[in-house]
């Protein structure tokens, strides 16, 4: 993407995830925009066990960045996280186990038999298609827009997700 970014030097997307890149290390991340996936932690860098993962709900933890192992995102449902109680404590944590919401089932899509996964289409993030819908978001000209921004943040670019059309 052509905007600055305060996170990194580079930004755009890698297989449909948003992703920060540093050329002069050759480094890329996931960034840690709405819907991401993360696998918390410990104070020591490798003490990730996957047993604590959660869903970025809000405003985008960009600090996180390069700090805590992004392993997915939320392609469908997300009205349903963002909704669950954030906890009394710190950072929205529940220091008391019985105030928590259990999420009762989860389920990678690939373990669910084919016939039974809800079909979804995601737009493809290398389109062109893709690239005409960011730069319309990012100057945009309808009637509320009285000046365009020419900008957009990497988290504020939408990725389409629809169920196929009928027929």
């Amino acid at each position: 993407m052509p905007d600055s970014d305060g996170w990194a030097p580079q930004v755009g997307f890698v297989d449909g995830f948003p992703a920060g890149r540093d050329s002069a290390t050759g480094k890329t991340w996931l960034a840690h925009c709405y819907g991401t996936l993360g696998a918390g932690r410990n104070i020591d860098a490798d003490s990730s066990i996957g047993t604590e993962l959660y869903v970025v709900t809000g405003q985008s933890p960009r600090q996180l960045d390069r700090n805590i192992t992004v392993v997915g995102r939320v392609v469908k449902g997300m009205e349903l996280l963002s909704v669950i109680p954030r906890g009394p404590d710190p950072m929205g944590f529940y220091a008391d186990a019985a105030q928590r919401s259990p999420i009762r089932a989860i389920r990678l899509a690939s373990e669910v038999p084919a016939p039974e996964r809800t079909p979804l289409q995601l737009l493809r993030t290398d389109s062109q298609t893709f690239r005409d819908m960011t730069e319309a978001r990012r100057n945009r000209r309808d009637d509320f827009y009285k000046r365009p921004a020419g900008h957009i943040d990497l988290c504020n670019v939408p990725l389409p997700v629809r169920t196929p059309p009928a027929g």
